[in-house]
């Protein structure tokens, strides 16, 4: 999976990289305000590329004697960073050029020019279609797994790069299209609006972008709880074991796209003695990480229950099977495990 996302970076960097030069020479050429935001957007997603082949390598470092939890959010900040510069480097540079073309005075492309903007906007679009199919191929084979539908999966997933080179190359191929419906208005009615008009779209989709994919690794970043699934199949490890009485309290938390925390308040077989006290605890960190191998750290904590924690325990697991149900792929009315 590792080599997969790094092969889908690789690919959208360099057709980010072709791109942006393209649209930057075939800009400078025709004065095109649509077409010189387009090659904003491009230099933004190119340098969000190598943000995010960066995180591929410091996310993957060891865990060590300052990070005992090892560097998996390096992900997530190098991610956060990527959308920043899409909003300031993409947005706001196609915002300018908008309003640029909407107040300013320019001289009217000629036909030739017209047919500079159309020549690099088609090989825009091949290139950009490619990098977003491989995108796409890796978001479906990683939903199937998961049981998700694509758009639940990239919505919900750990990974911020899959899910910002999605992200980037949809808007981009959205964007070559808002560009090319600008510049044929544009020379149909022979009015400058259209191509400022089209310029502005296009700075709106990238800043909706940005926000989405800032607020998703925010969430990520300050410490998000693990996928539903991983939650209650944790919580259904530990309430199946005899030795466990009941479950107090259950928290996860998403380390890196692949490692996860557990920690468990949990009161056990009070007949047990210290020995087999530690035997259970270890069986049960095995068997979730059996069940869910990105599970890195488990923690079990015993404890002895307080009056109302069981019905706190149950409703919070009950909330998760509801969560876990508006995002698997099956019927709505489909109930919930009998044990929650």
């Amino acid at each position: 999976m590792a080599s997969e996302t790094k092969g889908t970076v690789v690919v959208a960097l360099g057709a980010n990289l072709g791109i942006a030069f393209a649209k930057s020479i075939g800009g400078v050429i025709t004065g095109s305000s649509s077409l010189l935001s387009e090659a904003a957007h491009s230099f933004a997603d190119t340098f969000n590329e190598v943000f995010l082949l960066l995180s591929l390598k410091k996310g993957d470092k060891p865990a060590d004697r300052t990070h005992p939890f090892g560097y998996g959010k390096e992900r997530f900040f190098w991610s956060l960073l990527a959308a920043v510069g899409i909003f300031v480097s993409g947005a706001g540079f196609s915002l300018y050029q908008g309003i640029r073309a909407l107040v300013g005075r320019q001289p009217e492309p000629s036909t030739r020019d017209f047919t500079i903007v159309y020549v690099v906007l088609a090989v825009s679009l091949v290139l950009e279609s490619g990098s977003l199919a491989k995108a796409l191929t890796q978001v479906r084979r990683a939903a199937a797994q998961a049981n998700r539908t694509a758009l639940d999966f990239v919505r919900s997933s750990p990974d911020p790069t899959v899910k910002t080179v999605a992200s980037e190359d949809t808007v981009a191929v959205l964007g070559v299209g808002v560009a090319l419906v600008g510049t044929v208005l544009h020379q149909l009615t022979r009015n400058k609006l259209w191509d400022g008009l089209a310029s502005l779209v296009i700075a709106g989709l990238l800043a909706y972008v940005a926000f989405v994919l800032g607020r998703d690794t925010k969430e990520l970043l300050i410490g998000e709880s693990a996928d539903p699934k991983v939650r209650l199949s944790a919580y259904d490890v530990l309430v199946s074991s005899e030795q466990v009485v009941a479950v107090k309290e259950l928290l996860t938390m998403q380390l890196g796209p692949a490692a996860i925390l557990v920690a468990a308040r949990v009161e056990f077989d009070g007949d047990l003695l210290a020995r087999e006290l530690e035997q259970v605890c270890t069986e049960l960190a095995d068997e979730m990480r059996r069940r869910t191998p990105d599970i890195s750290q488990v923690f079990l904590d015993p404890s002895r229950l307080e009056p109302g924690d069981v019905e706190r325990a149950q409703a919070a697991v009950a909330r998760t099977a509801a969560e876990l149900r508006e995002c698997a792929r099956r019927p709505a009315d489909q109930p919930a495990p009998s044990r929650w």
